[in-house]
Order: C-alpha cells, then sequence, then structure tokens
C-alpha cells in the first residue's frame, strides 16, 4: 500500500468514529507501527486535517475537514487515467483538450508516487475507426443539455430526407462508431434519438425545457426497460 493510499484510509477510518479513538488501535487497523501512524497523524495535521488528541489519550478528527481533492487509489487513479484516454480517442477536439488538461493538472498536484502510477499506467486505449464528420459542433449540444434549454434542429433520417425538430435534450450517448442525442421531441410527442453527424443545423433557444434534465432522464430509462419486458423472446 502506497503512503498516500495509507494516509486516505486513515482519515477514512478518523472520519467513521465520533468519540476518540487509541492510536494503538488505529495502528493494528490499518497494519502499521505505532511510530508510523504517529507520523501520518503528524502528515495530515500538517496538511490542514484537525485531528486532536495525542499519545496515549486517543484521536478525533473533528468535523469540517474535507478530504484532499486528489488523493486516489492506484485503482482510482487506473479508472481517471483509462476514462480520460478513452475521451481524448473517441470525443470531440474540445473534449479530447479537456481531458489532457484534466489528466495533466492531476498529475502536477498528486503525490510523487501517484503521479508514477499514472506515468507508468498500462492499461491502454486503442485507436477505433474514426467518427463521421459532425457539421454541428458538439459543444453547442452539450451546452443545451447543461443549461435545459431547448435545442432547434435541422436533421437528415437515414433515407436523407430533411426535418426540423424542436428538442428537450438531456444526454449524448458514445458508441464505438457514432454519437446519439437524446431528447424529447415536440414533433414526435415521445423521446428520439438523432445521429449527431446527421444534425445540418442546430440552435440553442432561449425557451428552458418544461422538465427537468434529470426527471427526462428517468423516464427515459423507465421507457427503455418498458421496451425491453415487451420485445418479445
Amino acid at each position: 500500500m502506497s503512503r498516500s493510499e495509507r494516509l486516505f484510509d486513515l482519515l477514512n477510518a478518523l472520519r467513521r468514529r465520533r468519540r476518540p479513538v487509541s492510536g494503538q488501535e488505529l495502528a493494528e487497523e490499518m497494519g502499521v507501527s505505532l511510530r508510523t501512524l504517529y507520523r501520518d497523524i503528524a502528515s495530515l495535521q500538517a496538511q490542514g486535517a484537525t485531528i486532536e488528541g495525542e499519545p496515549g489519550v486517543g484521536y478525533v478528527l473533528r468535523p469540517g475537514f474535507l478530504l484532499p481533492p486528489l488523493m486516489f487509489t492506484p485503482e482510482e487513479i487506473e479508472a481517471l487515467v483509462l476514462g480520460s484516454r478513452w475521451v481524448a480517442d473517441r470525443a470531440d477536439a474540445r473534449m479530447r483538450d479537456a481531458a489532457l488538461s484534466a489528466l495533466a493538472r492531476i498529475g502536477a498536484v498528486v503525490p510523487p508516487d501517484l503521479r508514477d502510477e499514472m506515468e507508468a499506467e498500462a492499461l491502454l486505449v486503442v485507436p477505433g475507426a474514426p467518427f463521421p464528420a459532425d457539421r454541428v459542433d458538439p459543444a453547442l449540444l452539450r451546452k443545451a443539455i447543461r443549461t435545459e434549454r431547448k435545442l432547434k434542429l435541422c436533421y437528415r433520417d437515414e433515407a436523407g430526407a430533411a426535418s426540423e425538430r424542436v428538442i428537450w435534450p438531456f444526454a449524448l450517448a458514445f458508441f464505438d462508431r457514432v454519437r446519439l442525442l437524446v431528447g424529447w421531441c415536440e414533433l414526435r410527442a415521445d423521446f428520439r434519438h438523432f445521429r449527431t453527424d446527421r444534425i445540418e443545423e442546430a440552435e440553442v433557444l432561449d425557451a428552458r425545457c418544461p422538465t427537468r434534465r434529470a426527471v427526462l432522464l428517468k423516464q427515459w430509462r423507465a421507457s427503455r426497460e418498458t421496451a425491453a419486458q415487451d420485445a418479445p423472446c
């Protein structure tokens, strides 16, 4: 176990207790010597943790202290690096740059042992087939979702027929070869999925969606479950 991981676990052990706990009990739980435990507590106190107590009396973590935001376990580092690499390979240019920037920011502030974990990460994303080119900047679609605004689309279906839609967008789905915009379609009065490469024009309207994004997402998931249950075996 790395030292950063051990400090993280020690904070969690203290957070679970409302009353002072002896150093001996903490040391046994952490699987370290009392001397190592005292050093770890001193390190946490130096980072701002309000740990009160002393050897032979017991220790307690006072409320209000937030865990250091970038103290991750090796498995969490793996998940972050793998996810960011996938986004960098499979998302649009802005999301790619954001993913790479996030990795750089994390690497700049995590402890050295975790930075080494990031740099030596062996989980790789194999480049896939390129996405069909989008005519509309996906950042515009994400903005409509984030701000819960209606979106006016000029859309061309698989057969090439064009139509204008006003939708309440609430999600973007990423597949191996396409991206789908998911929303409630006012024209069809139902949920619809739109391939982003077939959206010829898009305009974020001033009107807010009548239903909140979280509610739409929940309703959409329920409708998908119902459809799956009704499908013939």
